[in-house]
């Protein structure tokens, strides 16, 4: 099977959910097509290997948002994302190379 792919960049921020609806707007204007969101739970380790949880209480609930695009398109997201909220809220940015086969869907 000889298949074209094309290379793009996977974007996933995770931060506090009050951010959600900021984020969608953010990447509404600024060339994503699309994303997806979910709520998530993690957690730490001290130094002596006891678990702390994080988000463990209504308040405090954290989101997992992943879009794909062009790389030039992530990172001006990305330094919106930290300049915007990353002084004042939990904010989590990671950037990665993939292969999509539909290049006109990101």
């Amino acid at each position: 099977m000889n298949v074209t792919t094309h290379r793009r960049c996977q974007m996933t921020i995770i931060a506090e959910y009050v951010l959600e609806e900021k984020l969608i707007a953010l990447a509404a204007t600024s060339g994503v097509h699309g994303y997806t969101v979910h709520e998530v739970r993690g957690g730490s380790f001290s130094a002596d290997g006891e678990r702390r949880r994080e988000g463990a209480g209504e308040t405090d609930r954290t989101i997992e948002m992943k879009m794909i695009c062009e790389r030039v398109v992530a990172e001006q997201v990305a330094q919106q994302v930290l300049d915007q909220f990353g002084g004042n809220f939990s904010v989590r940015v990671l950037l990665a190379d993939v292969e999509v086969f539909r290049p006109g869907k990101y």
